[in-house]
């Protein structure tokens, strides 16, 4: 009992002890914490001569008057000024004017009523940089033709002033200026060039555009610009080419073409495989011709008309293509027997088809009865001609175990070889015998620009009518969990059935979907999707979500490169909606192609690595002219869309910044039509955002950037380019489709 009382006068007496140090309340005063931020602009990257507001914000304090510095030694040409605006405000604010060179300064807001309570921000001025697209220098321009070019000025509150300049070279020395180049009157960072000039070599044409901030300009001091290089050439289509196509005919039928053509010197001469309700055929291509489009000037260089001789009654033979900086045409059907879209892309070398290679693959088309099926897995090759130890997954109309593969993963061996035309045949044996036909499109043996081939099924009466897309799988990859460490986009389509879901739609709906993915190395996905699913729509869902089970997950199976992986469902409602389960097989490092295991819309699908930029995104980022399509229409209902889109950055008139315009090209009715386009973008700093068109009519896209660089994408494998995807977000419109968009 003494020692319990003598405790609790030791205890009394400390908490006296400590009352008498604060001052006999018990309550310690906070610190005073002054926090100084710059409005609407990025301290870390301020331009010469610019000027920001600063606030200077102080907490646990009645007192908030400040006086700003800019350290000891600091002169208006060296740190810039600092002035208080007055009559001062509360909290306080200063205008702080950046100096005419780059810099680093700190500004210190001290306390007037306490000068040991200070607040600090550093302030980085760097030069203005200026970008130029499209910049490759295999841009090619065609004689007489017009091809736009836009500018930007970086840091994004940079004066978008720019003097332009375009020469002719030889061997990279400037031999005089471009015979027929222009500045918008109306935006200065746009500019046209009509290909007038007889220089030759790649890249002879240079084009710069230097801000006005910077007076040496960009010939001088190249250092701080991005210079685009353009040939002129007698036409843009030019040298070997693999395609592949899906659509539907003029009895709403699936149809799927796979192909390569050549052209040279005007002659179009090639081989192709189709698949029609009438079974599959392969068609000798003994002609053609590629048209530009006159009749759209701005986009002249970047539209055209592409026809293919076929034998009589065979279609499509005609697209309307567009053209990115690359030269690879993105095309719809435009011969009125049918709807659906493409993609040309320049062949590479089949010798690049040598030595031990796996391919993961995505295969979409339909079973013997017409219901939609998905193909995906790997395919190991031997160089000798042998497939042995490859895997495969088959969703046939929501059913994983079906009559191609019964359990899932299923083994897959088989036999390969030229067939001597352009095209190459593939002969499963296993999981049972089926057969394909495939040809050589882009890339190379590098793990950033895969080489990718075209394939289609060629036995469609025993085994479903299916065709995609086999791209090499990167060799250098322990393909466990800690393999997808990083963010990726996935694109993914998919069918309602009429009377399902809320589809009432005869012929049918769509289900496609932008998905902004994280994936942390351990298993964990987490991020953010956009859906139009037969209308109905879900913007921005986050998952997995704040409370609750984490049901996004993702795990390796083995070490192959097969995955599977939770996505979509509904993390908005109460109780949440489970997520869908799919199966993946990596191609490389968070990319791959992806397959529902279980759902009737047997949604199919690529995950690409979102590249350069990731979460450092602005509006500044997209600026250009796209190439833009619908990639597979999984749907008879879906119009397809081919379209030149010009993104600038700054504007006039009703768009001021973040502005859209363009051609559209569509099929509806089977009949081509063309249509200008207005409109606006906003980008996240996630590479996340929306396009909202005002004209021809009101319409509402969400669209992911995809890449910055280009590199390592299933959909497009060529470095230096940038693309976005984008999908229709309107309930007004129950077939939305996936939209690939390419510089």
């Amino acid at each position: 009992m003494l020692r319990n009382c003598l405790l609790a006068v030791a205890l009394l007496s400390l908490a006296l002890a400590s009352g008498c140090a604060t001052g006999g309340n018990g309550v310690s005063p906070l610190p005073v914490i002054i926090t100084v931020t710059s409005n609407g602009a990025n301290a870390s990257a301020i331009y010469p001569t610019e000027s920001v507001t600063l606030t200077a914000t102080v907490a646990n304090s009645t007192a908030t008057a400040v006086t700003w510095s800019l350290g000891s030694g600091c002169t208006p040409s060296t740190c810039g000024t600092i002035t208080p605006v007055t009559p001062p405000t509360t909290p306080a604010t200063a205008t702080f004017v950046a100096p005419a060179t780059p810099t680093s300064v700190t500004v210190t807001a001290t306390l007037v009523a306490d000068t040991s309570a200070t607040g600090v921000l550093p302030i980085a001025v760097v030069n203005v940089t200026t970008d130029v697209a499209p910049a490759p220098a295999t841009l090619s321009v065609g004689s007489g033709l017009k091809q736009q070019f836009t500018a930007v000025a970086v840091p994004d509150n940079a004066p978008q002033s720019f003097t332009w300049t375009c020469n002719t070279t030889v061997n990279g020395t400037v031999t005089g200026a471009c015979a027929n180049f222009v500045q918008d009157p109306n935006v200065s960072g746009l500019a046209y060039y009509t290909a007038q000039d007889t220089c030759s070599g790649v890249g002879c044409i240079q084009i710069s555009a230097a801000s006005t901030l910077d007076p040496t300009g960009c010939t001088p001091n190249p250092k701080y610009c991005t210079i685009a290089k353009a040939s002129p050439v007698s036409s843009r289509v030019s040298g070997t080419y693999a395609f592949r196509f899906s659509g539907y005919d003029t009895s709403n039928n699936a149809t799927a073409v796979v192909g390569t053509f050549t052209v040279a010197n005007g002659t179009i001469t090639g081989v192709e495989d189709e698949l029609t309700a009438s079974g599959w055929a392969q068609n000798s291509i003994t002609g053609g011709s590629y048209t530009p489009t006159s009749s759209d000037p701005n986009n002249s260089n970047d539209a055209g008309k592409l026809t293919l001789t076929l034998p009589t009654g065979v279609y499509p033979n005609q697209y309307q293509a567009v053209l990115d900086g690359a030269g690879e045409l993105k095309m719809i059907e435009s011969d009125g027997h049918g709807t659906g879209s493409g993609i040309a892309q320049i062949s590479s070398n089949p010798n690049l088809l040598k030595g031990a290679q796996t391919y993961a693959f995505g295969f979409t088309g339909v079973d013997s009865g017409g219901f939609r099926v998905g193909y995906v897995g790997l395919l190991p090759t031997d160089g000798a001609g042998n497939i042995s130890g490859g895997s495969m997954d088959v969703n046939d109309n929501g059913h994983s175990s079906n009559s191609v593969c019964g359990a899932p993963p299923c083994a897959v061996a088989g036999t390969y070889q030229t067939n001597g035309n352009g095209s190459w045949s593939l002969a499963l044996t296993s999981p049972v015998t089926m057969n394909f036909d495939f040809y050589i499109a882009s890339g190379t043996n590098s793990k950033t620009t895969p080489l990718t081939f075209y394939a289609i099924s060629t036995d469609p009466a025993a085994n479903p009518a299916v065709s995609g897309t086999m791209v090499l799988q990167d060799s250098s990859q322990t393909y466990n969990n800690k393999a997808f460490n990083g963010v990726s986009v996935s694109a993914l389509t998919g069918t309602i059935a009429n009377g399902v879901n809320g589809c009432v739609v005869p012929l049918g709906c769509t289900n496609v979907s932008l998905t902004l993915g994280s994936t942390d190395g351990n298993g964990n996905f987490s991020g953010l999707f956009d859906q139009n699913n037969a209308g109905v729509i879900l913007s921005g869902a986050q998952f997995p979500p704040a409370t609750g089970a984490n049901n996004y997950t993702y795990a390796a199976s083995g070490t192959s490169g097969r995955y599977t992986f939770n996505m979509l469902g509904n993390p908005t409602t109460t109780p949440v909606g489970a997520p869908i389960p799919f199966v993946l097989y990596a191609s490389g490092a968070n990319r791959g192609f992806l397959l529902d295991q279980k759902s009737s819309s047997v949604i199919t699908g690529t995950m690409n690595p979102q590249g350069k930029g990731s979460g450092l995104f602005a509006g500044s980022t997209l600026p250009g002219t796209y190439a833009a399509a619908t990639t597979h229409g999984g749907s008879s209902g879906v119009d397809p869309i081919a379209a030149n889109l010009l993104l600038t950055w700054a504007n006039t008139g009703t768009c001021t910044s973040e502005c859209l315009n363009g051609t559209q090209y569509n099929t509806a009715n089977y009949n081509l039509t063309s249509v200008p386009l207005a409109g606006a973008y906003t980008i996240q700093d996630t590479g996340n955002g929306t396009i909202v068109l005002t004209a021809p009519s009101a319409q509402n896209y969400a669209i992911y950037v995809l890449d910055t660089s280009g590199c390592a994408s299933t959909e497009n494998p060529v470095c230096g380019i940038l693309d976005f995807l984008m999908i229709d977000e309107d309930t007004a419109n129950p077939n939305a489709s996936v939209i690939f968009a390419q510089q």
